[in-house]
């Protein structure tokens, strides 16, 4: 799994949820159940990892939607 975003933002995710879904994009998104150690506050960043086979077009479809920005620089490790 490699990372390509990393966000607070709970609208951002939801939608990103929502396109890999509708994209059959196979991703993971990590600590969301840090909550319960931050107090619900939201200051600890979700990570969006996606397959590897997958990684280009997930980039690929974030950024056709207007959220190039908030990726991450590709990596060759994984998440």
């Amino acid at each position: 799994m490699h990372q390509i975003l990393r966000t607070n933002d709970l609208v951002l995710l939801s939608r990103i949820e929502a396109l890999f879904h509708a994209e059959n994009i196979r991703f993971l998104i990590a600590d969301q159940n840090m909550s319960a150690l931050e107090g619900s506050v939201g200051f600890l960043p979700r990570r969006v990892l996606v397959h590897e086979d997958d990684q280009r077009r997930a980039r690929h479809v974030l950024s056709d939607f207007g959220y190039g920005d908030e990726l991450t620089p590709p990596d060759s490790g994984h998440g």
